[in-house]
């Protein structure tokens, strides 16, 4: 089995819908994807009713979370929706996308970069506006050669330049109000030190002890050396371990399945699952 647990679509800041992200998910030669876009739920009716045959889709979301003035993203998996505590922050999050994006673009100004807001809503489209449009705006003027430079100290990345706070869950927070929606929590790209700062081992250790599930090693932003120390540190924590795409359409190098999850760890995460259960594929073309 291939199986890719971390994707992006249009519903935030992809650039696949979301029947186009799984119908190219079969065409890549995955058994399972997770559809786990910011924050956010709302493509998950479409992945559905477009899922081919011989896929199965986990459905998810990547929360945005802060610890101690740090950034954090975390993965949650099959959790029930509709959960109406869970449900509120996430849209407390969703609310605060638009005037934090604009907010950017008055600093990118005030820098000399001429964007404009209509340039970056054109760019996010119906999706959840956030960095990424803002960096994919930036490429079409010239001022970055990809999203991936714009997301360093100079413009983007955590403390940067033109960089804005956002409302952000607690991580302890995210991992109780999951669980209480019968979910699973996976802390996603924890060593990705060129987004910006990371938080320590002894945060991700308190962190699986309030619950917390796994982390994702298996990852575009991380190294061989950072993918081998946390592995040892999940080990020691008892934590499950992840790998995955991070797939956000043309708008990043990356290929949906070139980093993969093992099939023992899938299957426990669906155990450990009480809110929604996998969907599997009921008809379709395997093609894009």
């Amino acid at each position: 089995m291939r199986i890719d647990l971390h994707t992006h679509s249009t519903a935030s800041d992809g650039t696949d819908s979301p029947a186009e992200l799984v119908r190219n998910a079969a065409a890549a030669g995955l058994d399972v994807v997770a559809l786990t876009d910011h924050d956010s739920t709302r493509g998950h009716a479409e992945a559905i009713a477009a899922l081919p045959d011989g896929l199965t889709l986990v459905t998810g979301a990547e929360l945005s979370c802060r610890l101690d003035g740090i950034g954090l993203h975390m993965l949650a998996y099959l959790f029930d929706p509709d959960e109406p505590e869970l449900s509120r922050e996430r849209e407390l999050v969703r609310d605060d996308r638009v005037p934090r994006a604009q907010a950017m673009v008055g600093k990118l100004r005030e820098l000399g970069v001429p964007v404009e807001w209509d340039q970056v809503a054109r760019i996010a489209g119906d999706g959840s506006v956030g960095r990424p449009h803002i960096a994919s705006a930036l490429m079409e003027l010239g001022v970055v050669e990809s999203v991936s430079d714009a997301f360093t100290p100079e413009w983007l990345a955590n403390g940067g330049r033109a960089y804005v706070d956002k409302h952000e869950l607690d991580p302890f927070d995210a991992i109780r109000l999951v669980k209480a929606a019968g979910g699973v929590t996976v802390f996603a790209h924890p060593g990705a030190a060129k987004r910006g700062d990371t938080v320590p081992e002894s945060a991700i250790a308190a962190l699986a002890a309030a619950g917390l599930d796994g982390i994702e090693v298996d990852h575009m932003d991380h190294d061989e050396q950072t993918r081998a120390r946390l592995r040892g540190l999940a080990a020691g924590l008892g934590l499950l371990v992840t790998g995955s795409s991070d797939y956000h359409g043309s708008r990043k190098t990356v290929r949906l399945g070139e980093f993969t999850t093992d099939p023992e760890i899938y299957g426990e995460i669906t155990r450990r699952a009480t809110g929604a259960f996998p969907v599997p594929g009921a008809g379709g073309s395997r093609r894009p």
